[in-house]
């Protein structure tokens, strides 16, 4: 992990001397707010640019696979992939900035302690670019340096435009004390106005920064993962939610802009991670376990392995996804949803497969590889380092008969909500004797294939359909997806809302759990069906939907469900069980794997059975969405102490009624 222990030993060789020293980050006694010592010393103006990587990334333990700006999971709650109730999917009297689900992440009240927040991320940025060039480092320094901080400009700007459409574009640093009141009121800019100021921003780390860095200098934000988030931002921009007319011309700078970052990308050795076997999925588990080098990896954020409190930088992903029996937390929960937007191994949805039959019972059978390093399933393997033949059982059983809910299970320590569990990401040489708390596997937060897949998108859009498939089908033919049809299993002669829809549905099973999907679904006003847009496509919104599970059920040798207090499936001490041994010394006769046994049980002893119980069971709920969301309002707090912004249109203040238009030029 040594590139981990280079950027945060910076880091934290920056916290240490704002501790130690006062006057290392201490405002001037002049009030300018700077100090030109940290300047001056290249190290220390490193150590400054480490404190921003730190201040936008997940902190110890952090279990998301991406920089989450709401915290936790909030926003994946609010999608297909996972159930629970938030701020912004249930119902409210009215749509108030009062109210919780007026988000928090645009601003906040000042403290009397320095907070890690929009704005002081954004003043540190801007102190930085205005004092570099005049302390006389090399030029090469400053524009390295420079680079990365433009680069965190435009990502603190994009993650609040995608919010709230227009925002304040502060581009010097702003000093409350000394400045005029004039000088500190700045006003929400057009929606329009801020993509430019982010692509402008981006175009100068892409001029300013190396394609590549030293080994020792992995995960610092490279030219390509510029190039790679200006695709990200400009497939936003073409998106329905910003492009209401579907102008053409904002679909072609968006298939200019990930074209170039391919180009870019490629140039400097990144690509598809294609080392293993394809047919089986074998390469597309192994990306998330090589590190230096990896080129799939455009951006990551790092963790390391360490168990010293200085030092440590754990993942957290690990232990949330495994089982509580080995000493995880298993918190993942992903939905039925998620698990059949998954295709058949021939790349065909479930139940249009003209070579793979579908049911329920044996959901798992014949699936698009993916499927398997994704998710763990009742019998599924799931190896760790302790144990590298694992199979995690969660079959459940009824108590008593006639209960309405088989409330006993094999899951001893406790099961997870949805009876699924995430394998995506899990390291099988992660240790149980540390629970799994101690892993330093990296997040990947722009992999190679989203530049595939806007590239895709942005073809379509275009009207180039053919192109922006055979994108597609590079994602698949790299996932291990058969290709029996020549189009692995895309189909043919599709228009432009058909390809769309394939785009968006392979985003969905290729970065399931990523991040992506909350922000693919409101970006392209899939949330409800307000504009239309769901229909268009022939896809399911999510307003109105009950994100569900499965229950795996125990049947007995006649085909009863089974009821009772013991487990019916483990052996006694004289081989016995009650039902069936679910790992015998031997098989029955015509059955010799592993995997026919486990289709056995699932023929003869299994009944897989909807669970609707992840989303909360009164007052009839479902998952609620208001169209006011698709631009969100400012919150009581930022109106309060700053009520010279204008309240978004749909969103109330205490003003009266929003007059900003995030759609507004």
């Amino acid at each position: 992990m040594k590139k981990i222990k280079n950027i945060w030993s910076l880091a934290l060789v920056f916290l240490v001397l704002s501790a130690c020293n006062d006057d290392f980050l201490e405002e001037k006694s002049d009030l300018t707010g700077v100090n030109e010592e940290v300047f001056q010393d290249p190290n220390m103006a490193q150590a400054y640019v480490d404190y921003i990587y730190y201040l936008f990334s997940p902190g110890n333990n952090g279990r998301n696979l991406i920089w989450d700006l709401y915290g936790g999971f909030e926003f994946s709650k609010n999608t297909d992939e996972m159930p629970g109730r938030s701020a912004i999917n249930q119902e409210y009297a009215q749509i108030s900035y009062t109210e919780d689900h007026a988000l928090e992440y645009f601003g906040e009240r000042m403290s009397t302690s320095i907070r890690n927040n929009t704005w002081t991320r954004m003043k540190q940025i801007n102190i930085f670019l205005e004092e570099i060039d005049q302390h006389g480092l090399p030029e090469e320094v400053r524009n390295e340096l420079k680079g990365q901080m433009y680069f965190w400009r435009a990502w603190q700007y994009f993650d609040l435009v995608k919010l709230y459409g227009g925002v304040p574009l502060v581009l010097e640093p702003q000093n409350p004390i000394i400045a005029d009141a004039e000088e500190t009121e700045v006003p929400r800019s057009s929606t329009s106005a801020c993509i430019e100021q982010i692509v402008a921003d981006l175009d100068m780390a892409m001029d300013l920064l190396p394609g590549r860095w030293p080994n020792e200098d992995w995960g610092r934000i490279t030219s390509g993962a510029a190039a790679a988030f200006k695709s990200r931002v400009l497939i936003a921009w073409a998106s329905p939610l910003f492009n209401r007319a579907d102008d053409q011309s904002r679909w072609q700078r968006a298939y200019d802009a990930a074209t170039a970052a391919r180009n870019l990308l490629e140039s400097n050795g990144f690509g598809l991670y294609m080392e293993g076997n394809l047919e089986d999925g074998e390469a597309w588990e192994n990306m998330w376990f090589e590190e230096v080098g990896n080129p799939e990896a455009v951006m990551i954020y790092g963790f390391n392995n360490s168990t010293s409190d200085q030092t440590r930088k754990n993942n957290g992903w690990e232990n949330a996804c495994r089982p509580r029996n080995l000493g995880g937390g298993g918190r993942m929960e992903p939905t039925i949803q998620l698990v059949n937007s998954f295709p058949m191994a021939d790349g065909r949805p479930i139940g249009e497969s003209p070579n793979y039959e579908y049911d329920l019972n044996h959901f798992y059978r014949n699936r698009d590889p993916r499927f398997y390093k994704t998710f763990v399933f009742n019998g599924g393997l799931w190896p760790y380092r302790e144990d590298e033949n694992y199979r995690h059982w969660s079959y459940r059983w009824y108590n008593n008969s006639g209960d309405q809910t088989p409330s006993k299970t094999t899951e001893t320590q406790g099961a997870n909500a949805s009876g699924i569990y995430m394998r995506k990401q899990n390291n099988p040489n992660a240790s149980s004797e540390d629970n799994f708390t101690v892993s330093g596997t990296d997040i990947m937060e722009i992999r190679f294939a989203e530049v595939v897949l806007d590239i895709a998108e942005a073809a379509i859009g275009i009207g180039n359909i053919q192109e922006g498939l055979n994108a597609i089908m590079e994602i698949r033919e790299r996932a291990g997806v058969e290709n029996l049809d020549g189009t692995y299993g895309l189909g043919s002669g599709l228009g432009r809302d058909q390809a769309f829809a394939k785009v968006l549905e392979e985003r969905k099973v290729e970065f399931a759990f990523e991040g992506r999907r909350f922000w693919d679904l409101r970006r392209w006003l899939l949330m409800d069906d307000t504009y239309g847009t769901a229909q268009r496509l022939g896809l399911e919104s999510i307003h109105g939907m009950r994100r569900m599970g499965i229950y795996v059920v125990v049947k007995d040798g006649a085909g009863q469900s089974y009821a009772g207090s013991a487990d019916p499936m483990i052996a006694d001490e004289d081989g016995n069980a009650i039902v069936i041994d679910r790992s015998p010394e031997s098989y029955p006769d015509g059955i010799e794997t592993e995997e026919e046994y486990l289709d056995y049980l699932y023929d003869n002893y299994f009944e897989v059975q909807i669970k609707d119980d992840l989303d909360p069971t009164n007052d009839n709920w479902t998952f609620h969405w208001y169209p006011e969301y698709y631009f969100f309002g400012l919150n009581e707090d930022v109106l309060s102490t700053s009520p010279y912004l204008q309240q978004t249109v749909g969103w109330n203040s205490m003003n009266g009624d929003g007059t900003f238009d995030p759609l507004a030029e």
